[in-house]
Formats: C-alpha cells, structure tokens, sequence
C-alpha cells in the first residue's frame, strides 16, 4: 500500500477507535475496558482490507456486548462489500455474519431470547440497517465503477482499432493512386520528353523555335523528377517537404529557383518582372519550398487565366517574415480552355498554413490578380484559420470578406482523460493504462448516504414506536402493584396485569433478591424513575401452585 493510503489508515483507525471509546465510556466505564476496546477497534480497522471476511465476523460477534462497535461494523460492512470477490462469497460472507450476530445474542442472553420474538426482529433490522446496508451500497459502487471503467477502456480501444483500419485504407487508396499516375502521367511525360528532344535537332527549325522546344522539354523532365517524388511520397505513406536541391534540368525547389521560374516564363513569351527588395534570410525548408510553390503556382495561373499580360513577381524580406507576391496585369488576349482542377490555391493556402504563414488571392482594382503568401522564417506551429478582417494590413487591397481555408485538423485523441502520442504512418498509439474516469463517485457515493440515512431514519423511527408499544407490555405504576396481594389467584392477578414478554424486560428475570422455590415469577418495571442512571426499579411477582405466594419491589443495576 502507498504511504499516503497507508497514513489514510492510520488516521481513520485512531478516528474510530475514539468514537467507540467515547460511545463505550457513556454506557459502561472501566479503564481496562476502555483501553482494550479502543486497541480492538483500531487493529480491526487496519485488518479490514486484508481479512475482510474475517473481520466482519468478529466485528459483528463482538459489537453485541461492546455497543460503540456498531460505527466500527458499519465501515467494516462497507469495506467487505467491496473486496469480497463473487456474489455468492459476498451472501455468504453477510449471511454468515448474521448467523454468528444472532448466535452472540442468543448465547449471551438465552433465557430472554427463547421468550421474546421480538427481540430477534429488532436486532435483525438493526444488523440490516449498519451492516448489510452500507456492504450492498459499497458493493454496487465498486461495480459501477469497474464497469465504467471496462467500457471507457473498450471504447478507447475500438476507437483506435478504427483509426488503425482507416490508416491502412489510406496507405492502400494511396499506393493505388501512386501507381495510376506513374503508368499514365509517366507514360505520357515520357513520350513529351523523348518528342521534343528530337524536335529540338530538327534543323529545320529556326532559333526562336528551337529555343521554345527547348523550354518543352526541360519542363516535361522536371516534371518527371516531381511526379517521381510525389509517387514516391503517396507509396511510402509519409508527407514530407524535401530540402532545396539542384538536378539536372530541375530548378531549386525554393526561393533560389524564383529566379529560373521567371526565366521560363519569359522565355514562353510572357512579361515578367522580378524584384528582391530587404536583407535576404533563410526560411526554413518547408518554408522556403512553400514559396517556391506559391510563386510556381501564381504563374501558372496567369498563363492560364491571363495570356499576354504583364506579371510583377515581389520577394520582400521583413523582419518577421517573406512576403511572396504576384500581381499580373488584365489579360490582353482571350484565354483558351484552360485545364484546371480548381485545387490549386487551396492546396497554397493549407501549405502555408502548415508552416505557420497565409495565402491571399483576390483580384485587384485595375482588373488583374493578386497572389501573396506570408510565410516566416523560423519553424513555427500551424497558424490557426482566422479571418483576413482580423488582420488588418496585412494585405493592402485584399478582400474584407476573404477567409482562409484549411485542411482537416489533426483529431483530437482525448478518450477518458490521456492524450496519445502519434504512432506509425501518423496514427495515434494505443492507449495504455487505465484511463481517469470522468465521471466521479461523489454523486454515487452521496445518493447511497442519502438512501442509507433514510433507511437508518425509518428503521429509528420503527425501534421508537415498538419500544413505546412495548412499555405497555412491561411496565406498571406503584398504584397498580398496591393493588395486587399475596394470595389471589395467578389467573386473576395475570389478567389485570401486563404479560412482561417484552424487550424492555430483558435482563431483569435473573437479578434481584432471591426467588421462592418451585415458583414462576412476572417481573415489570416500574413507572416511576430511580435516583441513580444505572438502576431501574422493578416489580415481581412470584407465583405457585396457581397462587400469587410474594411481590417484592426493589432496584435492579442494569
């Protein structure tokens, strides 16, 4: 046991063995006593745990002669219901106890018993009430608990099972899609690649043509170098954002190839113009490679959706972050039926999401289009999706109404109070150890008090009502012991008397002045109080042979 328990322990076993001492110095004093009552009820509180069974026994059998026993047995019946393993132990166990309880008393005060049924119905409610009670309330707490805590730990476990099959379905569609575009868009890029070569040493072509050829075919293999990493990223099952570095007929994937990027467009035939503006800084690689992206893809778009138009490309180094901005001017020529997926800048916008940056596109005043991306230099957290409203200035010009967008967030793995680690392939791990409940059992706990209370209430309330019932049955005034004389008939004196079967009498058969022999004696209490707290005035009446032969009044020590 922890310390910490092993202290709670401590303190409740000298907290119950004072009580018992103090209930047991109000009803019957003695320092041996005392002394060997309160050590009784401390070793009993620390056994309770470890023998609870057992415990329970000697607690119910004992609390019949020593009364405070009683707090002690209701905390052993609480503890005992909840250790007890099995139903059919517990009944047993709490069967057993009422067995040894009843035994106890019918051993130690045999002649009442046998005559007083109602003796046995009282005592049984009171066994019920302090021990059967509290044992059945801590068993079905403790089982509710398990119970609770056996389906959070299911459901956790089936959540993550259901995270591990749809990983698995993603890593299949993927690989799947992997190899669609390596045998169509390969195959294609391929024939693009080998078609232009050989065009480019045609000689009859002149410079200008064979310098657009030229264009083609680099394009088409860097095109190829890319669809290899993409196949390669979509088969391996991990997103990653490689570093910039340089191939044969590939331009750096950063913000070193901005520059190659306008090179090609202008070799197409279009207008650009390409500006560098504060101290140069390094970007981190995602960063940096989101850039390239953005600039990549705001061209594009201009080619597509804007033929013949000026293009303004800008980098601007502030001192917080890399401003990417393209601006093309309104397209002076018909645009052709562009193909396009429409995916482009949202994918633009959860990229730089990722990094800690935002994307912004929107037309400009002057009837062209603006691209710019925010993005920082350092390795930031994933920016939050706010509205551009709640940014002012960031953008000059841009829409009020524009929101970011951004992909799905990561999921939220907070089944019963943990928080998992990602696992392989992004997937959460499994969840390990038992989880905090959220629910507590205070509100149990309270409910059971509330129960319990009312039933010891009722109970309270029962034991009054037959003990005032019971008064009448054992209980006479002087006037009526006056009245009765040695010599009248038992019938007479018998029928104007009360039957003294009762549980107020017990104890008092045995003790006073010697009895008559061969005699069968009625003993009442009287009515009338005695000077002293520990004795009671009784009457008895002896009779024989049919003949009342003595009464006698005297006090009797309880």
């Amino acid at each position: 046991m922890p310390r910490r328990g092993m202290g709670v322990e401590l303190v409740l076993a000298l907290v119950l063995a004072l009580l018992v001492v103090g209930v047991e110095e109000l009803i019957e004093g003695g320092t041996l006593r005392l002394l060997g009552v309160g050590t009784a009820a401390a070793v009993l509180s620390l056994l309770r745990r470890r023998l609870p069974v057992p415990v329970l026994l000697v607690t119910t059998a004992l609390s019949v002669e020593v009364v405070g026993l009683i707090l002690l047995e209701m905390v052993v019946g609480w503890s005992a219901g909840r250790r007890i393993a099995g139903a059919r132990r517990a009944l047993a166990a709490f069967t057993g106890a009422y067995v040894v309880f009843m035994g106890t008393v019918a051993l130690t005060n045999w002649s009442e018993v046998q005559q007083a049924v109602e003796t046995a119905l009282l005592l049984t409610l009171a066994f019920l009430a302090t021990t059967v009670i509290p044992g059945l309330s801590s068993r079905h707490w403790s089982q509710r608990q398990t119970l609770l805590h056996a389906l959070q730990e299911r459901n956790a476990q089936l959540l993550w099972e259901r995270q591990m099959v749809a990983g698995q379905a993603r890593l299949v569609e993927r690989q799947r899609i992997a190899q669609d575009m390596h045998d169509s868009l390969g195959h294609q890029l391929a024939l693009i690649a080998v078609h232009t070569g050989a065009l480019e040493v045609d000689p009859e072509l002149t410079g200008r043509q064979r310098e657009a050829v030229g264009v083609l075919r680099n394009a088409s293999v860097t095109a190829m170098h890319e669809l290899r990493e993409v196949v390669g990223i979509l088969r391996d099952g991990v997103a990653g954002t490689p570093a910039p570095v340089e191939e044969t007929g590939r331009a750096a994937r950063g913000t070193a190839g901005v520059g190659e990027l306008v090179e090609a467009a202008r070799a197409a035939g279009n207008t650009v113009e390409l500006r560098r503006s504060g101290e140069v800084r390094p970007l981190a690689a995602a960063a940096d490679h989101a850039a390239y992206r953005i600039v990549q893809e705001a061209l594009t778009n201009a080619y597509k959706h804007a033929p013949g138009a000026p293009i303004a490309v800008e980098l601007r180094y502030e001192p917080d972050s890399l401003v990417a901005e393209i601006v093309s001017g309104p397209a002076t020529a018909a645009a052709g039926d562009a193909v396009s997926g429409g995916q482009g800048l949202t994918g633009l916008r959860e990229r730089a999401r990722l990094v800690g940056g935002m994307v912004h596109a929107g037309p400009t005043p002057g009837g062209g289009f603006r691209v710019a991306g925010v993005l920082p230099y350092g390795v930031v957290e994933a920016s939050p999706l706010v509205a551009e409203e709640d940014l002012p200035g960031a953008f000059p010009g841009a829409s009020p109404n524009a929101v970011h967008e951004g992909g799905p967030r990561a999921m939220d793995w907070s089944v019963q109070g943990w928080a998992a680690p990602g696992g392989p392939a992004g997937l959460p791990a499994p969840p390990s150890g038992r989880p905090r409940p959220r629910l507590s059992g205070l509100g149990l706990g309270c409910g059971i008090a509330m129960v319990a209370l009312a039933l010891l209430a009722a109970a309270a309330v029962g034991g009054v009502v037959f003990l005032m019932d019971s008064m009448d049955e054992g209980m006479i005034d002087r006037a009526e012991y006056d009245q009765v004389t040695v010599g009248e008939s038992e019938e007479s004196v018998r029928g104007r008397l009360p039957s003294g079967e009762t549980v107020v009498t017990t104890g008092l058969t045995g003790k006073g002045p010697k009895r008559p022999p061969d005699s069968s004696c009625l003993v009442l209490m009287s009515s009338e109080s005695s000077e002293s707290y520990e004795e009671e005035p009784v009457f008895r009446f002896c009779f024989r042979d049919g003949v009342l032969v003595e009464k006698k009044a005297y006090d009797v020590v309880r």
